[in-house]
């Protein structure tokens, strides 16, 4: 199931990509964000009420409030950033670029998480490095 729940956020990341491109065309990056945020907000909390899961919210411990948070702060900086480069570049060098976060996340797991860092990771982690330059340059 994690699988299929996976594909189906690439193709909708992919859907994202190529709506913000057209969506943005004439509007500023910032508020281009601050709408997708506010549907992105509406369908979330839709899907906590829609599933019962409203009554959770209280057994949230104290550390999960704090990384949630500094979570929502870096998503938040990433969609803004992410609005602006796809406003002034072109999507098929942006988003390539923007899917280096892969390689990232492999690095900060493993210094962060301590997950293992395998040599099929490391390998992963070169090719989408090189695909990336390849598509870029």
């Amino acid at each position: 199931m994690w699988f299929l729940l996976a594909l189906g956020s690439a193709v909708f990341a992919a859907l994202t990509s190529i709506l913000a491109k057209v969506g943005i065309e004439g509007v500023n990056s910032n508020l281009a964000t601050a709408i997708r945020t506010f549907v992105v907000l509406a369908m979330a909390w839709g899907m906590v009420f829609l599933t019962g899961s409203q009554g959770g919210i209280s057994a949230i411990s104290r550390k999960s409030w704090l990384f949630l948070i500094l979570s929502g702060l870096a998503t938040g900086a990433s969609w803004l950033c992410y609005y602006r480069a796809l406003q002034i570049g072109q999507a098929s060098k942006v988003v390539p670029i923007d899917k280096l976060s892969v390689v990232i996340t492999l690095v900060l797991a493993f210094v962060f998480l301590h997950e293992k860092f395998t040599w099929k990771s490391g390998l992963g982690a070169v090719l989408i490095t090189a695909g990336t330059l390849v598509m870029v340059l």
